[in-house]
Order: C-alpha cells, then sequence, then structure tokens
C-alpha cells in the first residue's frame, strides 16, 4: 500500500525495548517486508515468538496442469455452476493460470476452522455475492460483495463467513498495487484518479489473541500445501505500523472516465502488476457525441490475453452471459461485440454493467477441471447468421 498506518501499541522507537505490560518479559518484534527489505513492509509486535512451530508436514501439491486437449478459441464458463467448496482456500476451482498469476473461484458458505497464509503470491479476491470479516494478525475488516480484497503475500488470515459467499481469486506473482499513473511521485493519489485513499478500507480493529495450544496455519508455497502447526495463537499482535497490511477496494467506489467517444480498457484499470492488470466495469453514462457508438470496436490486442468476470447479467458488448460467467479472449483471435451489439447500443445513454476485467501479457492456460461448464457454442455467438 502507498501509506504508512499504525494500530494497537508499539513502542517510541523501532528495534527497541518493548516490556509486557503484565511485566513477564518483551513484545517480540517481527518485521515482515516485500523485495528483501527495499520494499512495502511492516513492524508487528507479538506476545510469543512467531517462530514457535511444533511441527510441519506436507498436505499435497497444487499445481495447475493445461488441458493438453486445449485449442486457441473464445471461451465462456459459467462458474455460478460448479459444486460448492468443502474449503474456501483448499478446495477452489482452478480457471486459468500462467506463469504470473492464477484465476480460481470458490463458492461456499462455510468458514475455514484453520489459517491461511499464502507464501508465494499477492491474493486479490473479489467477492462476488456475501459478506463477512477477513481476520488476520493485521486485525479485523469487514467485506460485503463488490469488494476486492487485497492480501498481500505471506499474511496470515481467516475469511469468516457471515452468509454464502462468491469468491473470483487471483493469485499474483508480484505485488498487487495501483497504477503508477494513478499516484504522484510522492505515493499520494492524483486528482484525476478513479480512485483515492478515501475508498481503500484497512483494519481498524485489533484483535490480540495470547491463547498458547495448538493452531494450524495451511501455508501454501512452491505450489504445495503444508500444515504449520504453531504453539500459540497467530493473531497475537498487540501493535503494528507501517505500509504492509490488508485492504479492500469496493468496486462500488471506482469513479468511470467517460468521453464524447468510446474510451479504451485503461480508463477501467484498478490494479497493476508484472505480467498483468486488472479493471473494473461498473455503470456510467456512454459516451456524449452525437454519433458515438458505446460499444467497443473490433481490436486485436496483440499481447493480451482478456478475461471478463460477469458480476451481474448486463454487460454492453456480450450477449449470453449471465451473473457468474467468465470469459476467455485469447491472443491470435480478434474480439469484439457480437453481431447486433454494437447498433444496440447507439443512442443509448448508459449501462448498468459490472464486471471485472484482468488482461494478462502471457498466454493463459485452461485445467481440465474447469471444462465441464463451458459454453462450448460461445465462439459461434459471432457468426452473422447467428440468432
Amino acid at each position: 500500500m502507498p501509506y504508512y498506518h499504525s494500530l494497537g501499541d508499539i513502542p517510541h522507537k523501532r528495534h527497541t525495548v518493548f516490556k509486557q505490560k503484565n511485566g513477564k518479559g518483551f513484545y517480540q518484534e517481527h518485521l515482515v517486508g516485500s523485495y528483501g527489505f527495499s520494499g512495502p513492509q511492516s513492524l508487528l509486535y507479538r506476545v510469543y515468538p512467531p517462530t514457535e512451530v511444533i511441527d510441519i508436514k506436507k498436505i499435497r501439491p497444487v499445481s495447475l496442469q493445461g488441458n493438453p486437449a486445449d485449442s486457441l478459441r473464445m471461451r465462456h464458463f459459467r462458474l455460478a455452476a460448479l459444486p460448492d467448496s468443502e474449503s474456501q482456500t483448499l478446495s477452489r476451482s482452478p480457471v486459468l493460470f500462467n506463469s504470473d498469476l492464477s484465476i480460481s473461484f470458490c463458492q461456499t458458505d462455510k468458514s475455514d476452522d484453520f489459517f491461511y497464509r499464502n507464501a508465494q503470491a499477492d491474493e486479490m479476491i473479489f467477492v462476488s455475492s456475501g459478506s463477512g470479516v477477513l481476520e488476520s494478525e493485521y486485525g479485523n475488516l469487514p467485506f460485503r460483495s463488490g469488494d476486492h480484497i487485497i492480501i498481500h503475500r505471506s499474511i496470515t488470515y481467516r475469511l469468516n463467513l457471515k452468509e454464502y459467499c462468491q469468491f473470483l481469486i487471483v493469485e499474483s506473482n508480484d505485488l498487487l498495487r495501483p497504477p503508477d499513473r494513478y499516484m504522484n511521485g510522492d505515493g499520494q493519489f492524483l486528482e484525476n484518479s478513479p480512485y483515492c485513499e478515501r475508498d481503500i478500507r484497512i483494519p481498524s480493529e485489533l484483535m490480540t489473541n495470547d491463547d498458547r495450544g495448538e493452531y494450524r496455519v495451511v501455508v501454501k508455497r512452491d505450489n504445495f500445501l503444508h500444515e504449520v502447526l504453531m504453539a500459540h495463537h497467530p493473531f497475537d499482535v498487540v501493535g503494528w505500523d507501517g505500509c504492509y497490511y490488508p485492504w479492500i477496494f469496493n468496486i462500488e467506489d471506482f469513479e468511470p472516465i467517460t468521453g464524447r467517444v468510446h474510451q479504451p480498457p485503461p480508463v477501467h484499470q484498478t490494479f497493476a502488476a508484472a505480467g498483468f492488470v486488472t479493471c473494473a466495469f461498473v455503470p456510467r453514462l456512454f459516451d456524449y457525441h452525437p454519433d458515438a457508438i458505446p460499444a467497443p470496436y473490433n481490436h486485436s490486442n496483440v499481447m493480451s490475453d482478456e478475461v471478463l468476470y460477469y458480476a451481474n447479467d448486463e454487460f454492453m458488448s456480450r450477449k449470453g452471459i449471465e451473473y457468474g460467467s467468465l470469459t476467455h479472449h485469447p491472443f491470435g483471435l480478434p474480439h469484439g461485440p457480437q453481431p447486433g451489439k454494437m447498433e444496440q447500443s447507439i443512442g443509448a445513454k448508459s449501462t448498468n454493467e459490472l464486471a471485472v476485467m484482468i488482461d494478462t501479457f502471457k498466454p493463459l492456460l485452461v485445467p481440465a477441471e474447469i471444462m465441464d461448464v463451458e459454453d462450448k457454442d460461445y465462439g459461434k455467438s459471432w457468426l452473422l447468421n447467428d440468432e
């Protein structure tokens, strides 16, 4: 994150004596940082050493394999038709992936009875529906439908679900962050950014748990799940400060950028990482030139795969999609509005569409597990005689 935050009790100076209030010893300093002390970091103060590990054992591999029968085509997956997940972390349904990121989907009303730490990727969890509380060592953070939950690498957390939830999950090998062009050289959002610091929610309630016992933390690293058995509750933090913590941005707080004629997808961008960007398509007024065509023109983005997740059943340039649909348009094939959608958009004043887009700079692979919910006729919907 671009700005500093502090929560709970911390000493006046870093790396100095910080005595526990009960007089039984010292709080344990724990630096959590990225890029070898040169990236965003936070300094946590714990009741117990974070190194108190009773046991570690491997659970299973989670490596993804592309479908050997895969072929080049435009795709539509009905993710809402996938079975419910037994675990929000251990049984996510893989959808698409490459060496920079993976995209998965999860729908469940079950909260995990263990804690989770992704040690190999940042996570962006888009809450398509439902609500709950993100519990982490940094404090509690309520979430709701439309939220992008950003959980940086190696943050220990658990999602406490209040109701049935549907999540689109992006795991990024690089730090997820706002685009550089939205910020000045000092890390502050610019006036022309479609969102700013006021729209970002961060932990504000620190829940220190000093219980001892045996606590399971599932850690993902090197495409393998490990069970780490801790000798104390992992949320034993009494205070922290810094710029590395979980945060939330809701899609409804994205202020769309519009123009007299159709604006290209970069105006919808929300986040950036090495190898991909994410965008938000939200309800907005259409272009206001008297002859404007609001629907996007046919285009070949020759270095980018386009993925769209639809959080409602409306999209100006597509037909046949529904809530929970996900489309994949690979580079190598031009794409654009389906027959009739361009003409339908002319003269329209606004749209109520709601979607998350992910544009990758390397080809995406399709795992065999997702093929059961593919609409195999989707690519034919561009034929002019298609009804």
